[in-house]
């Protein structure tokens, strides 16, 4: 199956797509949805600055995907902070014992009192 070109992107456009990429599978997902995350919000930002030929009423009248935040991620009750895993790798660095066993609340709790 071949591959749909892209439209044509600038230089701007590719290294923005590469790093949402970059920073989307460093969160977690896999690459395929990386890809997808990258393009659309891509895609989106062209629309919204009249670079796309083709736009859709959401995307020039919506906010902006840097704006909007993950707000329809599914997250209703928005950011929560850092990750788990991220909590626990400060907590490693920080020397905290005991804190493979330790909920989310339990490393923050730590964090906090170590400083």
């Amino acid at each position: 199956m071949e591959e749909m070109p892209r439209q044509a992107w600038t230089g701007k456009r590719e290294r923005q797509y590469e790093h949402i990429k970059r920073q989307t599978e460093d969160r977690g997902s896999s690459t395929e949805r990386a890809e997808e995350i990258a393009a659309r919000t891509v895609n989106k930002e062209r629309a919204q600055q009249g670079e796309a030929s083709q736009r859709s009423r959401t995307a020039t009248e919506d906010l902006s995907p840097e704006r909007r935040g993950g707000r329809r991620s599914g997250n209703q009750a928005g950011p929560g902070g850092r990750t788990k895993q991220q909590l626990y790798e400060d907590a490693r660095k920080a020397g905290i014992r005991g804190r493979s066993n330790m909920t989310k609340a339990q490393l923050e709790k730590a964090l906090r009192n170590k400083k």
